[in-house]
């Protein structure tokens, strides 16, 4: 199995919470992952298999720590080639129309950059559950096989 990388966008440290506890429950059953909080394009290309998992900011908006991260991917458009990947997005159901809005954002370019999405968006609501990575960590293990092929 190759090396999960997780790329996270955070504000206030939760989604890293999230990111780390998926890692440490990857490791007790010896798949090896990589966090990125700053990534790089060279990062991001070189991934053979990718994970984001971002909390959402403002009305929909991506995390400051990746905003210039996706709009340099938008641009230089980088071909998946049918690489795996996987979204967890952590939001807020009462901010309407914005919910998990950077997941949704991430979600739909990785499709436009021809990546293969190993199951749907999963969006956490934290009106809903206290503990987002009980829920991310159990999603992550379900799909981790397709994950990493």
């Amino acid at each position: 199995m190759n090396t999960l990388s997780i790329f996270v966008g955070t504000v206030y440290g939760n989604a890293q919470h999230v990111a780390e506890d998926v890692s440490s429950a990857l490791q007790t059953k010896n798949i090896s992952s990589e966090i990125f909080t700053d990534p790089k394009m060279s990062d991001f290309t070189k991934a053979s298999n990718i994970l984001f998992i971002t909390s959402t900011t403002g009305q929909g908006d991506i995390p400051p720590n990746l905003e210039f991260f996706i709009e340099d991917l938008r641009k230089a458009a980088p071909s998946l080639d049918n690489k795996p990947f996987a979204v967890a997005a952590l939001g807020d159901s009462s901010y309407g129309e914005s919910f998990c809005g950077a997941g949704v954002q991430i979600f739909e370019l990785l499709i436009e950059l021809k990546g293969k999405a190993v199951t749907d968006l999963l969006e956490v609501d934290a009106c809903e559950t206290l503990e987002p990575e009980v829920e991310v960590v159990a999603w992550v293990e379900k799909h981790v096989a397709r994950l990493c092929e």
